[in-house]
Order: structure tokens, then sequence, then C-alpha cells
């Protein structure tokens, strides 16, 4: 069976007061993705706390621009992202701003949890185990895309310490119940998410847990306050659209900065 067939969908509500508020939850070890227009808002919320979020990015009419690891870290000289850190893309332009984090440290260089990664360093009683990569997978092929176009990813909430030497530790996050971050799209961008269902290390403290994805049309007068797949939210005013997450993704991590490092398939 295909993963989206098999694990619980994310949950959506509309606001009572009309169109422009829609809520979703999603559930642990789920996926998700949405279309963000420029200038509209994304915020990531933790709900449980110590839970991992796999994230990538996409310019939406032309998804051959993707983010990039290594351009993010060059333009920002560090390989943590927080409030002003700008998401770059493989042509080295802006695709996503954080204007707002309670965090203060998310990671660039872990990867995405995979099948093969899960048997590589737990043992092959892991190899039937639900992964970010298929999560990734059954998501971006709703937007037609393929194992070729998965890059190496962000993960929100995930602590991965980087020693002298160069080498990586998946540690219990620093992240609370109800804390957020909040990203703004600097063009339409397509989001794939997934709510990482590992449970062989503390990224998410062995027991995955869901989270909340709200996208507000900041600054919006009219049109769309945010499109999410399956459903599109349209406003007027200043809209406040919310929409869940999931998954987990990409096994893919691959970059060198200073003394961080990343290797392809190497994800939570």
């Amino acid at each position: 069976m295909k993963p989206e067939e098999t694990l619980p969908k994310p949950e959506e509500t509309l606001s009572k007061a009309g169109a422009p508020l829609r809520t979703a939850v999603v559930p642990a070890r789920a996926a998700w993705s949405a279309v963000i227009r420029e200038g509209e808002s994304l915020t990531v919320t933790d709900l449980r706390g110590n839970q991992a979020v796999d994230f990538l990015v996409y310019d939406a009419h032309d998804t051959a621009v993707r983010y990039s690891a290594p351009d993010t870290i060059q333009a920002q000289g560090g390989i943590f992202l927080t409030t002003g850190s700008v998401l770059m893309s493989n042509e080295h332009t802006p695709l996503m701003t954080v204007t707002a984090d309670d965090v203060g440290r998310h990671d660039t260089v872990g990867g995405a949890c995979s099948k093969e990664s899960n048997t590589l360093r737990y043992g092959h009683h892991t190899w039937s185990q639900h992964a970010c990569v298929d999560n990734f997978l059954a998501e971006g092929a709703k937007h037609g895309l393929g194992k070729r176009d998965l890059v190496s990813n962000i993960n929100w909430y995930m602590n991965v310490p980087v020693e002298q030497d160069g080498t990586l530790g998946i540690v219990d996050g620093i992240s609370a119940p109800g804390l957020s971050l909040t990203l703004r799209a600097e063009r339409d961008v397509l989001v794939l998410v997934s709510n990482c269902p590992q449970i062989n290390n503390p990224c998410n403290g062995f027991d995955p847990t869901p989270v909340e994805m709200t996208i507000e049309a900041t600054g919006a007068t009219t049109g769309t306050a945010g499109t999410t797949t399956g459903a599109a939210g349209g406003t007027t005013g200043t809209a406040r659209t919310t929409t869940g997450t999931a998954g987990t993704t990409t096994g893919a991590a691959g970059a060198t900065t200073g003394a961080a490092q990343t290797a392809i398939g190497a994800g939570a």
C-alpha cells in the first residue's frame, strides 16, 4: 500500500466566522503540502514538543528551482536556521525567510530518514518502518515530483549538534509544546512537509506527535489566502489560513561547510 493510504490524513477545520481561517493538524508520521503565495506566511507549530518536521520548498511555477542547503548555508554563514535566515534556491535566489522563531535553532544538515538509512544505522528489523522519504515521495507525486526532485531538506525543531571533527549527533530536541516558527514566502512556493515518523533515535522523543500548519495572507487585501493540496482558500481583508502538515521526506543530506558535513540518505 502507498503511505498516503495507510496513514491518517491532516484534519482541517474552517472558522465559523467565515472563510478566512482554516486549520489543519497533521497527524504523527503523516505528510502535507501547500502552495504559499508571495507575501503570505506559513507558521509551523510543534503542538506537543520535541517533534521534528522535515521540510522542502520549491518555486511553485518551476520546481527545478528548489531549496539548496549549500546556498542557504553559504548565504547566512552558518548551518543553523533562526529568525532572519533566508532559504535560498539552487539559483541563489530567496524562496522563504524565517520571520519569527520561538526555538532559535533548526537543522540543515541531518537529512531525512529513509528505509535504507534506518537499516544501516539501526538494523534490518527497521526496514518495514515508515520514513520521511516515503512521505516526500508520496506527497511530491501529487505535484508531479519524483525521487530525482528530492534534495537535502531542512529539519525544523531537530537538534543536530556538529562536533569539531564534523561528526553529527541526533539528540533530544529543544522545542517545547506550543512553540512555533513563521516563514514568509518571497515568491510563490510549493512546500512539502513530512511530520517525521522516526522512532529509533530521540529526534521525536521516540514518540512522534502531531503538528499544525497555518497559512496567513499578511498584507493581502483580496485574493487567495493560501492553497493547500486539494483545497484552496480565498479571502478578503487580512486573511489567515491554517493548513495541517505531516510527513517526512527525502533521505538526503549533503552539504559541507566548515566543520559540518552531511551524507546523502543520512537522515534523522
